[in-house]
């Protein structure tokens, strides 16, 4: 059975731009078209809805921030081609596309120790590496040493790809890639309780 990304979206919870970044991402296999229609299999669906929450409370800090991106975008930027998140892009490309100059709270980045990545709710990507910060002249701030642990290719199986050869990283990488997590924020970076259970 095939399911169009309104009745994809009312079958998860979620607001049909939301589901549509998903389907921009490149992150669901299986698409086909009916005209203009883009339709899903239930199947993939179901498999997106079943799939778990991020175990936080695993994390060895109190508070992590969460990195909110939205599907590949050119970034008209000499430095890197994209913006945003891509399941086709290469790992080179990806960690490109994630760096960025963002108003946060850098201390409490920094002491996560992790920054999964999140697009429509699921972790896309898992950066690392936040030990040392920049801030620019608008007040935002980057972290120019910042590593890709890992990032997702498949949502529906999951297929992940993991990149970095730290162990560490590998860790976080396999707890957080393609688990659900949930953040609210007015901007890129939201800031999330080890210890709930939401």
């Amino acid at each position: 059975m095939l399911l169009t990304t309104g009745q994809a979206a009312e079958e998860l919870g979620c607001a049909v731009t939301t589901f549509r970044r998903l389907v921009h991402a490149g992150l669901l296999p299986g698409l086909s078209h009916r005209g203009v229609r883009v339709m899903i299999p239930l199947d993939a669906v179901k498999a997106l809805g079943a799939r778990h929450c991020a175990p936080l409370h695993q994390l060895d800090a109190g508070e992590i921030a969460v990195l909110r991106v939205d599907a590949a975008q050119p970034a008209g930027d000499p430095d890197r081609d994209w913006i945003g998140f891509a399941s086709t892009l290469t790992a080179d490309s990806v960690l490109k596309a994630l760096r960025g100059w963002w108003r946060c709270d850098v201390a409490s980045v920094a002491a996560g120790g992790v920054l999964p990545v999140t697009l429509s709710g699921y972790v896309v990507a898992v950066l690392t590496g936040l030990e040392r910060w920049e801030k620019n002249t608008k007040g935002r701030h980057a972290f120019p040493d910042a590593r890709l642990a890992g990032y997702v290719t498949d949502l529906v199986t999951p297929q992940t790809v993991i990149t970095s050869e730290m162990q560490d990283d590998h860790r976080l990488a396999e707890l957080l890639l393609a688990s659900r997590l949930t953040s609210h924020s007015g901007g890129a970076i939201a800031y999330v309780s080890t210890q709930s259970t939401a």
